[in-house]
């Protein structure tokens, strides 16, 4: 089993930028998927990004594509999401979440642990 906190949340002006960082427990961070998915309010949760076990692959919702960018290091049991130009529409909860599954893995119900979430709001 595995525990996720996310940070990095916060409120930023459109075209902005903010980075997200998820911190992994235990010792068998590398055998994870790592996704990273959000929530905004009346809407369910939708795919962002994910990144392989080994962090050489990657895979983008097209929303978001050319301005975030998902990555992770495994020595420090942690997956970031640099997110870019952020625009309203980014606003949300963004969850990151972990899973032993195949690659790829873009739907939440791929998904077997969470974070507790941590909240992104962009002004315009």
């Amino acid at each position: 089993q595995v525990q996720l906190v996310e940070s990095g949340g916060g409120l930023v002006q459109a075209g902005g930028s903010l980075r997200l960082s998820c911190a992994a427990s235990g010792r068998t961070f590398w055998r994870y998927v790592m996704g990273w998915f959000r929530q905004a309010p009346g809407k369910e949760r939708e795919f962002v990004a994910a990144i392989s076990r080994s962090g050489g692959s990657t895979d983008y919702a097209d929303s978001v594509k050319g301005r975030f960018t998902i990555s992770r290091d495994n020595a420090k049991n942690t997956v970031y999401l640099q997110m870019n130009n952020l625009k309203p529409e980014d606003t949300g909860v963004y969850y990151c979440a972990a899973t032993t599954g195949s690659w790829v893995a873009t739907t939440p119900k791929d998904y077997d642990y969470w974070g507790q979430g941590t909240q992104v709001t962009v002004s315009s």
